[in-house]
């Protein structure tokens, strides 16, 4: 399997806890490696250097509490950007309440909202979930991915984009 230039950005500020995302999505990394930050102005950071050598990132995982600016302000700041504007962004939290995680909805344009304590198997799926559909917005040809994402749904949007072109 070939490594792709597709990211997997996790944002966490407890040590063990970003281990625990990072050996959650092990399965992934050997197709969309995976960065890592402990604060909004290291994950800028790491996004910065990312895009600058030519990388893209498909998924964004953020947790709510970080110092400096909240996971919900830099997942705003983040949608804004055009460079990130397709990653699909996951609050991934215990601690954010009614109100920030609207604001994400509307704001940052969140694609999916996981509560700590997370398991393994629904961290997975919902990065699965996300990541075929970034593949299949973004890459023209999907049939790398088949065995680590969504196989379904990835033949789906090839029937889908025969039929459009066979019209």
């Amino acid at each position: 399997m070939e490594t792709s230039d597709i990211y997997i950005l996790c944002i966490e500020d407890e040590q063990e806890v970003l281990d625990a995302v990072v050996r959650d999505l092990e399965r992934l990394e050997e197709q969309f490696p995976v960065e890592t930050a402990t604060s909004a102005e290291e994950a800028r950071s790491v996004i910065e250097r990312l895009v600058s050598d030519g990388k893209r990132i498909g998924l964004i995982l953020c947790d709510h509490i970080l110092p400096g600016d909240n996971g919900v302000e830099l997942l705003i700041e983040l949608h804004k950007d055009e460079r990130l504007h397709h990653s699909r962004k996951v609050l991934l939290t215990g601690q954010a309440g009614l109100e920030d995680t609207v604001k994400a909805l509307n704001q940052a344009r969140l694609h999916h909202y996981i509560s700590k304590p997370w398991t393994k198997d629904d961290l997975l799926s919902v990065s699965v979930d996300l990541l075929t559909d970034y593949v299949i917005e973004k890459e023209e040809n999907v049939l790398p991915y088949m065995s680590t994402l969504d196989a379904n749904k990835l033949s789906e949007s090839i029937r889908s984009r025969r039929s459009v072109s066979d019209d």
